[in-house]
């Protein structure tokens, strides 16, 4: 739904012909509260895979502040499927040539960049200069020069952007951010964080470096980075990794396993991995006073927590609705996303200097 046609003036004159009590100012007030309150953002969504097609566009059905609007494929038979499964107008459809004309459309206010990672700032950039404001799935790009760019070409063209990272609206893991950065049992002494699955199907591009810039660290191993340092609210400094890969044939291009320890100021010393080969999904914590812990704890539901002093019992949530409803506000309002495109050059900074760490065996400073 897009604002109503109402206009100031036409608000204005109807108000004059009631109790007429409120000030010309706040009149305005109330018209401009209403519109907000009436305004659907429409989003586009560019790249129709698995999660896009899997989460994504079954959470815009829960959304209260955007809607999906559009859709950008180079398959002519997902475009005739979404167009009929989400009602979405022909108008609203688009292919990866004629993208830059989504600029005409004011459907559309978000565009929702789901590609290959390798697409991420060619699109992000785009829909920018189009004028439209943008989430960036994660990873953000290939590497942190990349997200730079990025970031700069929203920021020249005013537009947002953020990157979808939904465990910033996840409650076990808004949880853990105040467990770790408030001290609320103590400081903490030990992190430990791990994600990865066992890889069980064809290779994708993914398995390809040049399409995704990495394996299992920049898919799987994101998450726990982000993990360490959202719950400690700090910037690792240093990092020392190593790797270890048992089907090479299948990974022979991409990390398959990834260990490695980031040096935070102060001292504390994290321990984080990530996988190809190993089902993990885990962020430990041991303070002062206790502990608190989070298994599973980055999925996109099943989310489980408890402390020393119990279980957390906290419900779950339609995560990518909450934070796609959030940016919608952000943008609405003008406030700031809690995720930007800077906590995207944050992470990409740690993988950058995990691979260098990779390469020279030795410990790499970060940034």
């Amino acid at each position: 739904m897009k604002p109503n046609p109402t206009s100031r003036r036409d608000f204005l004159r109807h108000l004059s012909l009631g109790a007429g009590a409120l000030t010309l100012g706040s009149a305005l007030a109330s018209f401009d509260e209403l519109l907000l309150a009436d305004k659907k953002l429409g989003i586009a969504l560019v790249g129709l895979g698995n999660y896009a097609g899997g989460q994504l566009a079954p959470a815009l059905q829960q959304t209260k502040n955007c809607y999906l609007a559009g859709i950008v494929t180079g398959t002519p038979e997902k475009a005739k499927t979404w167009s009929a499964k989400y009602n979405i107008p022909q108008k609203n459809i688009y292919n990866y040539q004629n993208f830059d004309s989504i600029a005409q459309n004011p459907d559309i206010d978000i565009v929702y960049v789901v590609l290959p990672v390798s697409m991420h700032k060619e699109y992000t950039i785009r829909a920018a200069k189009a004028g439209k404001h943008v989430i960036c799935e994660k990873p953000m790009a290939l590497n942190a020069a990349d997200c730079r760019e990025m970031i700069m070409a929203c920021k020249q063209a005013n537009r947002m952007l953020s990157i979808g990272y939904r465990l910033h609206f996840e409650p076990h893991n808004l949880e853990v951010m105040r467990l770790g950065q408030k001290q609320v049992l103590g400081k903490v002494t030990q992190l430990e964080t791990a994600n990865g699955f066992t890889w069980g199907g064809p290779p994708t591009w993914r398995l390809k470096k040049a399409m995704s810039g990495g394996g299992g660290l920049m898919d799987m191993g994101i998450y726990a980075i982000q993990g360490a340092r959202y719950t400690l609210g700090q910037e690792p400094i240093a990092v020392k990794a190593t790797q270890e890969k048992t089907k090479p044939e299948l990974f022979k291009d991409v990390d398959e396993t990834v260990f490695w320890e980031l040096e935070f100021p102060g001292g504390l010393v994290t321990k984080g991995k990530s996988s190809y080969n190993n089902n993990w999904g885990y962020l430990k914590a041991k303070t002062e006073k206790g502990f608190f812990e989070l298994e599973p704890a980055y999925g996109y539901g099943g989310i489980d927590g408890r402390t020393s002093n119990g279980p957390m019992n906290i419900p779950n949530v339609i995560q990518q609705a909450l934070q796609m409803d959030d940016f919608a506000n952000c943008v609405i309002t003008k406030k700031p996303t809690r995720v930007p495109g800077e906590e995207g050059l944050k992470d990409m900074l740690v993988v950058d200097a995990i691979y260098r760490s990779l390469d020279s065996g030795k410990r790499e400073k970060i940034g």
